[in-house]
């Protein structure tokens, strides 16, 4: 029988309709593999066995009944930043320690309809700010890859990294994420796994520790572009607890899995050459344009003039948004409470000792770009950006561009502690170049293995959609799966 951890989301789905296996059976070698990985991976902050295998026989038998739903006994991994019920929800941060939410997320809640199983929650960068998983309060989490002939520890991405590093090491079929300025897309492709930020308002937020309302929001990583689809579809839905959703039907995104893509346009916008950018970028991104070209794709050049100004515009209304979020966390109602003189002296030590210093940095600049005399200058002005960022994509759409065509990020993955990172936060925000422009347009956007560099590690490509497009995503994603083949690291841990 074929190693029960390697089934992809649709074959272990299969197999469990056919009886093949068992939703306990599938659960319990996942709880094993974990057991035996997490200590040198560091995906898991917390697991829950008794849950899962409770949640594993529940879904047996329903089977057993013929009353399977879509994601009947499939074990799962759930990003930190997700409320469970009763179970650990700490967005990797001190401040929250102990905090169990007597509530469910809307889409966990979704997924545990669809007969899903909890395995535990993910590590992330606390609360999601970071772009190589080095910020959470559990330490790093390590990429199940590694350079050929080395044994340097790697990052997984971030601010999702232990759910890419958990599918990629096979912790679990797939994993719930969240992507504010890249979140998912990044750790996808640097694990060589298959991830997608749905459009603004596909996912309910509610039940989602905030870092950016207006950028956040929640998607599947998985093995495959299939896996991706059926999560997606299980995840998305209107939710009247958040006013950002939308109220539109969630498409079947699995039948556009291998649809046919000729006659489609790709666009192959130039703001997207940087300077510098290496080669190993530039080859992975010419060989995913000539794979949707031999598809019977049309390949067209076009402009996206403000790209430049993304990052900067980013990195102004994210901390923006953050610092008024995280202006809850003050020790009075739940997690950290360090004692003080008085309430002011009980609230600064409670934030000063519970944030991490990326935390800090970016409430710091949050808090100033929002203050009298500097709103003007900096936060209208970043908006303004935003609002010519969007306006570049709905022209380029409006030309009859049906998806665009970059890469994910601008390298492969690089060291856990890499000191010209650790000491440059500017050049650790770099690492969102690519993906930042489609979280303030709102627009999805889908990373998708295209290769590995010349020291074997995984290179990602991006898709850029449509709004409410995600069907289009997955019949090109698929293309590029098909051409480049699939990718698993070899083990060491």
């Amino acid at each position: 029988m074929t190693d029960l951890t390697s089934l992809t989301l649709a074959e272990a789905r299969d197999k469990l309709a056919a009886k093949e296996t068992s939703a306990v059976e599938l659960t319990d070698a996942y709880i094993a593999a974990i057991e035996a990985a997490n200590g040198s991976l560091n995906a898991y902050v917390a697991v829950t066995p008794d849950k899962a295998r409770a949640m594993a026989k529940a879904s047996d038998e329903r089977i057993a009944r013929g009353e399977g739903r879509a994601l009947e006994g499939i074990p799962l991994g759930i990003k930190d930043l997700f409320a469970t019920e009763g179970v650990h929800t700490q967005a990797a941060s001190h401040v929250l320690d102990g905090f169990k939410p007597r509530y469910e997320s809307t889409v966990t809640a979704n997924l545990w309809a669809g007969g899903a199983v909890m395995l535990g929650k993910l590590n992330m960068d606390e609360f999601a700010m970071g772009s190589s998983n080095e910020t959470s309060h559990y330490g790093p989490v390590k990429n199940p890859w590694r350079r050929k002939g080395s044994n340097v520890d790697l990052v997984p991405g971030g601010s999702s990294g232990g759910s890419a590093a958990a599918v990629a090491a096979h912790l679990c079929v797939a994993a719930t994420a969240t992507d504010t300025g890249g979140s998912i897309r990044q750790p996808a492709a640097l694990t060589g796994t298959v991830g997608i930020k749905p459009t603004y308002g596909r996912c309910s937020r509610w039940g989602i520790a905030a870092f950016a309302s207006s950028l956040d929001q929640a998607g599947p990583i998985a093995r495959d572009v299939r896996d991706a689809a059926i999560l997606l579809k299980s995840m998305a839905s209107v939710d009247p607890k958040d006013t950002t959703s939308v109220d539109r039907e969630v498409p079947d995104y699995e039948a556009a899995v291998g649809r046919s893509v000729k006659g489609l346009k790709i666009g192959i916008p130039r703001e997207y050459r940087m300077d510098g950018m290496p080669a190993e970028i530039e080859a992975v991104w010419q060989k995913g344009i000539a794979w949707l070209k031999d598809a019977g794709a049309e390949i067209v050049d076009v402009s996206l003039p403000h790209t430049k100004y993304a990052l900067p515009a980013y990195y102004i209304v994210a901390p923006a948004e953050a610092s008024s979020n995280l202006a809850r966390y003050d020790g009075v109602r739940y997690g950290l409470r360090v004692p003080g003189k008085d309430i002011a002296d009980m609230y600064e030590k409670t934030r000063a000792e519970g944030f991490g210093r990326e935390v800090k940095r970016r409430i710091m600049i949050g808090t100033y770009v929002l203050s009298a005399g500097y709103y003007d200058a900096y936060y209208l002005q970043a908006q303004k950006v935003r609002t010519l960022i969007k306006r570049d994509f709905e022209t380029v759409y409006a030309g009859g561009i049906d998806a665009l065509l970059t890469p994910a990020t601008p390298s492969a993955a690089f060291g856990i502690a890499d000191q010209e990172m650790a000491s440059d936060p500017v050049k650790m925000y770099l690492n969102d170049i690519f993906t930042v422009t489609v979280n303030m347009a709102g627009l999805p956007g889908i990373a998708v293995p295209g290769g590995v560099d010349d020291a074997g590690l995984p290179l990602g490509l991006q898709l850029i959609g449509r709004p409410f497009d995600e069907e289009t995503l997955f019949a090109l994603g698929t293309v590029l799966e098909k051409a480049a083949g699939r990718f698993t690291p070899q083990k060491w841990w």
